[in-house]
């Protein structure tokens, strides 16, 4: 049985990742609108209303059960979509490699400004504290809510940007390094292994950890999305 601490931490996490991962979205399209493709606009997926991009599965099940079972909580909203024919010829590559960089700088940049308010919250309460005023309840609990939301949106925004930028398909990392690839051969070998991207991302995710004890994914967010998040809270 869960305690209702875990219940409401996972509650919690879950409804941060999708309140990051829909201006994720959002700034895929605004980005490609503004480099001249208004896919995107059109469909009424420039807004951040939830009912526009929420994916049942995706959004509310998936996290809710990898939460359940104590793994990465990973959630995906619905893709934004775009026609990269839109762009101009000249610098399509570029442009699709912007296009994919808008998402992980929506989420930087929102773990900054999480970072700044909960620095400042944290000031205050601590003030708060030291002066008596708050340390009773429920101002007690209050405080400590109100540091657990904040730095865990700033967390999760650094998984997000860290995740995302991971060169595998359908990740926002293969857009980027896409436009490397210059040969035909090169880019239908790369293709042909975005037919297998979410298999493969499930086996990085829980097969190899359980199967060998390791955790290579795990590895790579902890040296990176970890590493950001203690120089952003000055841990």
């Amino acid at each position: 049985m869960f305690s209702t601490s875990r219940v409401i931490s996972i509650l919690i996490s879950v409804g941060l990742v999708m309140l990051s991962a829909i201006p994720h979205e959002v700034a895929h399209g605004w980005m490609a609108n503004r480099l001249g493709d208004p896919t995107a606009k059109n469909a009424g997926r420039l807004t951040l209303n939830p009912a526009a991009h929420i994916d049942p599965f995706g959004s509310v099940i998936l996290p809710l059960i990898m939460g359940a079972f104590g793994g990465p909580i990973f959630a995906y909203a619905k893709p934004v979509p775009y026609n990269p024919m839109n762009f101009d010829s000249k610098t399509r590559g570029r442009d699709e490699a912007l296009v994919a960089l808008a998402g992980p700088v929506c989420n930087l940049l929102q773990a900054l400004a999480g970072a700044a308010v909960c620095r400042l919250a944290y000031w205050g309460f601590t003030s708060g504290l030291n002066s008596g005023a708050l340390a009773v309840n429920p101002w007690y609990q209050v405080a400590y809510w109100t540091l657990m939301v904040l730095s865990t949106y700033v967390y999760v925004n650094l998984m997000l940007m860290c995740f995302n930028l991971i060169p595998l398909p359908p990740l926002d990392g293969s857009k980027v390094i896409s436009p490397l690839f210059r040969s035909e051969r090169s880019r239908r070998i790369y293709y042909q292994v975005q037919q297998y991207a979410m298999p493969i991302l499930v086996v990085a995710l829980y097969l190899i950890p359980y199967a060998f004890n390791v955790d290579p994914l795990g590895w790579i967010l902890d040296s990176t999305a970890g590493s950001l998040y203690d120089l952003f809270m000055g841990a």
